[in-house]
């Protein structure tokens, strides 16, 4: 293995958009997304980021293979269903920092990439200014009949990075899963953690 982490801004991740696009629809099919999706799709998802002065892609290589992403971008450029709880909860969304995904070949985890993603984001956010950071996870119930027997969830993992749940912060994201023929909603919880 010869593993190395970068951090992009902008138009400097263009290169790898297709990589990208490809791993986040692998790693994703997995359980709790069960995503669905296509590259032209992911593509034009990831010109959001590209596009942003602000967002900060970060790339795990193992030579000159990319091997994952995870991405952030202000709280202020997502859509609106990201958004509402927090301006109905009275924060102000300029001080916010989203972490959207982060995705990773199952061959290299274990191996502090996870780490690195987190703290690259958070370095990030921080000399921008931002205030908080936040992210959202799928909500799945334990008796899903995709869940695998030794799914360990994500939670004891962003506890450690400094996270805690948002009690009552949720939001709704429609995607199509493997077993649906169209899209439809799913409920995702959020988490958050003050940079200041």
């Amino acid at each position: 293995m010869s593993l190395n982490i970068r951090a992009f801004t902008g138009e400097s991740a263009n290169q790898y958009k297709s990589s990208l696009a490809a791993l986040r629809i692998q790693v994703f099919r997995e359980f709790p997304y069960l995503y669905d999706g296509s590259v032209e799709y992911e593509e034009k998802y990831l010109e959001t980021f590209i596009q942003s002065e602000e967002s900060v892609i970060v790339v795990a290589f193992d030579g000159e293979e990319v091997i994952g992403v995870s991405t952030g971008i202000p709280l202020k450029n997502e859509p609106t269903e990201i958004q509402q709880d927090w301006i109905n909860g009275g924060y102000n969304i300029d001080e916010i920092f989203y972490f959207s995904e982060s995705v990773l070949n199952k061959d290299y985890r274990g191996h502090g990439i996870g780490v690195r993603f987190m703290e690259e984001r958070e370095k990030w956010a921080r000399q921008l200014g931002y205030k908080k950071a936040i992210f959202c996870g799928v909500i799945r119930d334990e008796t899903h009949p995709r869940r695998p027997k030794n799914f360990v969830p994500l939670d004891r993992f962003w506890e450690k990075r400094g996270f805690s749940k948002k009690v009552g912060f949720t939001c709704k994201i429609s995607w199509k899963e493997m077993d649906e023929t169209e899209e439809s909603e799913k409920e995702l919880q959020f988490w958050e953690k003050d940079l200041v």
